[in-house]
């Protein structure tokens, strides 16, 4: 196997968490316009937008930070660096 071609696992938790977070935080927001007959007990604080805005900004870092073609990015411009620097070694 290639080890230039193979993806990160963090990337695909940072996809899930992303998800998972945008669908809670819509069903929040969902919710909150259109209040359920039978409230839960703490219903006021509002839990599944805050809970889903976490996860929708966690799963965006990692989908960021993990994302296929930053490290190549970040490897060549070390590589630059490096060469333009004569006291390198």
């Amino acid at each position: 196997m290639d080890s230039k071609n193979v993806l990160s696992i963090w990337l695909v938790v940072g996809i899930s968490l992303l998800v998972n977070g945008a669908l809670i935080l819509g069903a929040g927001l969902y919710e909150l316009f259109r209040p359920p007959e039978v409230k839960v007990v703490l219903y006021e604080y509002h839990a599944s937008i805050w809970w889903g805005a976490i996860l929708f900004v966690l799963g965006l870092i990692y989908t960021i930070r993990f994302a296929p073609g930053r490290r190549r990015r970040e490897l060549a411009a070390e590589a630059a660096a490096s060469t333009m620097d004569p006291h390198a070694g």
